[in-house]
């Protein structure tokens, strides 16, 4: 009888099978569409059942404990996700204080649960999450780990939602995202959240912006 693995990485190798990887961390690419979807909302993953419909993308824009069953049975959401429009890929923690190490790991996970599901059919969004500088300059690493796994001149999806309330926050959301347009020169960033001009107004130019409220914002009756 063959025993099982004591230690569990969790990094689930098979949900890799048949994936093209991304820089020097082979970090699993989620593929440019052939077509931009721009669905009408977003609906977080815990509550998706409450918006179905093919002209919405389901978000994971809330806690990791939320969707931590997505990242390790994605096999048995394949179904499930496919009555949406499309699924961004799930936005794990980058917390700007963890380890290096924590934050590349998540950047794998994103992007391995969203190449999973787009090599089973599905239509996937990249979520850009950055962590701290480390992950979206060179000043550490050789590569801007936060855009690796995400193709040039795509759609891709962005979340301010509980991420810009200090000054400090917007000061630093804003060179992540000068950041990410440098070096993915998206042609699409869907936005979740609020879209303050402090952060966003010196690049309304480069790209199309386009914003949603917050599935709490969303409930009381939007803006």
């Amino acid at each position: 009888m063959r025993k099982k693995a004591i230690i569990d990485d969790g990094c689930y190798p098979e949900l890799v099978r048949g994936a093209q990887f991304d820089g020097i961390f082979e970090i699993p690419i989620i593929r440019r569409p052939e077509y931009f979807f721009v669905p009408e909302t977003i609906v977080p993953f815990f509550e998706r059942n409450k918006l179905v419909s093919r002209k919405v993308a389901v978000g994971f824009n809330e806690m990791d404990v939320n969707f931590a069953d997505v990242l390790r049975n994605p096999q048995k959401y394949v179904e499930d996700f496919g009555r949406f429009g499309a699924i961004i890929s799930p936005d794990c923690s980058l917390y700007v204080r963890a380890s290096r190490s924590v934050q590349i790991i998540n950047t794998y996970r994103n992007r391995t649960i969203g190449s999973f599901f787009q090599r089973h059919g599905l239509y996937v969004i990249p979520q850009i999450r950055r962590g701290s500088s480390a992950t979206y300059t060179t000043e550490v690493f050789p590569e801007r780990v936060a855009f690796l796994g995400a193709e040039k001149h795509s759609i891709v999806a962005i979340g301010t939602y509980g991420c810009i309330q200090s000054r400090e926050e917007k000061r630093t959301f804003k060179s992540g995202l000068h950041a990410m347009l440098e070096t993915l020169e998206p042609e699409v960033v869907l936005v979740y959240g609020s879209m303050p001009r402090a952060v966003f107004e010196d690049y309304r130019d480069a790209t199309r912006f386009i914003q949603f409220d917050d599935w709490t914002t969303r409930q009381h009756g939007g803006k």
